[in-house]
């Protein structure tokens, strides 16, 4: 127990100074000293409750999500019965009242038309999304199920979050806060942002991009007064496009979706020196690109994002190298924005602000020095305390606790953890808590020596006695931080995360390290008492 060999010393040193290091850093940020740029700067990332910030609250309409699972249903009915081998017609399709519906000429293909839908009815998951019912012996009814609803609302608001979070990412913000609250809702907190705009118009835009073919057929007089022929539907040009407050129709069905993106980069168009953005298809996305470029040359198609048209080019000639370029009025800004969003995904549901508010760092300053007077107090309290209680051996222990805090704040700086309010309460727990290891240490050695065995003899048991009971303590102290991590959210999990890493760093320092030191000073002195 008390036998450390010179590579056993050196490993435990060089940890602990690894560590240490790292927190060097945040303590020069926190007292407002420059670090030089050359040297490596892991700091401890401030949470909103301390940094300030922007806190925004998303809604999204559970309607949207019906009304596009309609829409995709009816254009895979099309194209199951137009590839049926032979074909089957059908004709009055219907997606009003919440369903979809559609006729067939020849009764006849009844149970052929059941049989291919039975696999998209019944979804690939346990829960049925669709009850599929046979009206007048021709008509075929698709009625979305609740639980089918229930689901696809659930996975379009779990794929909408991802979006936001890689949006965020993108920014370059450290730590940002994303959760979902209730069914249709996403909290949004990103520390140090002070300006929430930016954030809004990110998160705003849908990204949603579509590429159409414009209904050329169409009667300018009906478009512009909103009546769209059949199989074809009206969008408005964008503000920044070429032709403001007017429509133009494009078929609704067909053409290529934004979810066959695998690349977006804003750039600079040579030819007309304009901000564009550069777009690129995966494999089956450019394949399809390629086959409508090709059957419509000298045809126009309309560039859709989220709801407006923000170009209408021709396909002047076949585009098959997978790869297209977005123009519309762009600013360096804006095109970066699209990009941006392009590539994060386009969020299959529309979100909207219902609540914003900006968190200045005043109070979190205020917080900051209450916690560290708090912290400060403690660790004097409970350093007059041992050094009274134990003599040389809280010394050690008070060596020990100052390296905990500092071993702390480096492996959070290391791993790029966010420290919160509640955090600043885990710190204060944790001083308190590490020095019960060295209580528990110098309290079974007191009572070794009163047993009557000698010095190193009770040193050495009364490490190894107490060692079981912190181990026993701090596994339970382990689980109930990973519980709180696992299932909790926001300030929990910046307590819990101080909490497990305070775990550790206190047994480290309390029973690893201070036994290191005692064995050194009781080989070199060799004593025939201790002061406890």
């Amino acid at each position: 127990m008390l036998d450390f060999p010179t590579w056993k010393k050196i490993w435990l040193w060089g940890l602990t100074a690894l560590a240490v290091l790292a927190a060097i850093p945040s303590l020069f940020s926190a007292a407002n000293i420059s670090w030089p740029d050359t040297l490596p700067d892991p700091e401890v990332n401030l949470g909103l409750d301390l940094a300030g910030g922007s806190h925004i609250l998303l809604e999204a309409q559970a309607s949207q999500v019906a009304a596009q699972r309609l829409e995709n249903m009816e254009e895979s009915v099309r194209s199951l019965m137009r590839n049926a081998e032979p074909r089957i017609r059908i004709g009055d399709v219907s997606t009003s009242d919440g369903r979809m519906s559609f006729m067939l000429d020849d009764p006849a293909d009844v149970d052929r038309a059941r049989e291919i839908l039975l696999p998209i009815v019944n979804g690939t998951g346990l829960t049925r999304e669709w009850d599929l019912a046979l009206v007048d012996d021709q008509r075929i009814v698709l009625t979305p199920t609740e639980d089918g609803l229930e689901q696809a609302v659930s996975d379009a608001m779990d794929s909408a979050t991802e979006v936001v979070r890689k949006r965020i990412d993108s920014l370059g913000t450290r730590e940002p806060t994303i959760i979902r609250q209730g069914d249709t809702r996403i909290v949004v907190q990103v520390p140090g942002l002070q300006d929430p705009d930016q954030l809004k118009e990110l998160l705003g835009q849908t990204a949603k991009l579509e590429f159409k073919l414009v209904d050329e057929d169409a009667l300018p007089s009906d478009v512009a007064e909103g009546r769209a022929p059949l199989g074809s539907e009206i969008f408005p040009y964008s503000e920044t496009s070429d032709f403001p407050g007017q429509f133009v129709a494009v078929e609704r069905l067909g053409g290529i979706r934004g979810d066959s993106l695998t690349n977006a980069q804003a750039g600079i168009d040579p030819q007309t020196n304009e901000s564009v953005v550069n777009i690129t298809f995966d494999q089956q996305g450019g394949a399809k690109f390629a086959t409508l470029s090709t059957e419509n040359v000298g045809k126009s198609f309309a560039i859709i994002l989220d709801g407006k048209v923000i170009s209408s080019p021709y396909f002047r000639e076949p585009i098959l190298g997978g790869s297209a370029q977005i123009s519309g009025g762009f600013t360096a800004e804006t095109a970066n924005n699209l990009a941006i969003s392009l590539r994060s995904g386009a969020l299959p549901v529309d979100l909207t602000v219902i609540e914003e508010r900006t968190v200045g760092p005043d109070l979190g300053a205020d917080s900051i020095k209450r916690g560290m007077l708090a912290m400060l107090i403690g660790s004097v309290a409970v350093i007059v305390l041992m050094i009274a209680s134990y003599g040389r051996f809280g010394i050690y222990a008070t060596i020990a606790l100052v390296i905990n805090v500092l071993m702390i704040l480096g492996i959070m700086a290391g791993l790029n953890t966010t420290l919160t309010l509640p955090g600043i309460a885990g710190f204060v727990l944790t001083i308190g808590a590490a020095v019960d290891a060295n209580v528990l240490i110098n309290e079974r050695i007191r009572e070794e020596r009163k047993r009557g065995r000698r010095v190193v003899a009770a040193v050495e048991n009364g490490y190894k006695e107490a060692s079981r009971a912190i181990y026993d303590a701090n596994i339970t102290n382990l689980i109930a931080g990973a519980l709180l991590f696992i299932f909790g959210s926001g300030p929990v999990r910046g307590f819990a995360v101080v909490l497990v890493i305070g775990l550790f760093t206190s047994v480290f320092t309390a029973v690893v390290l201070t036994r290191m030191w005692v064995a050194g000073w009781l080989r070199k002195t060799r004593p025939n008492d201790i002061n406890l």
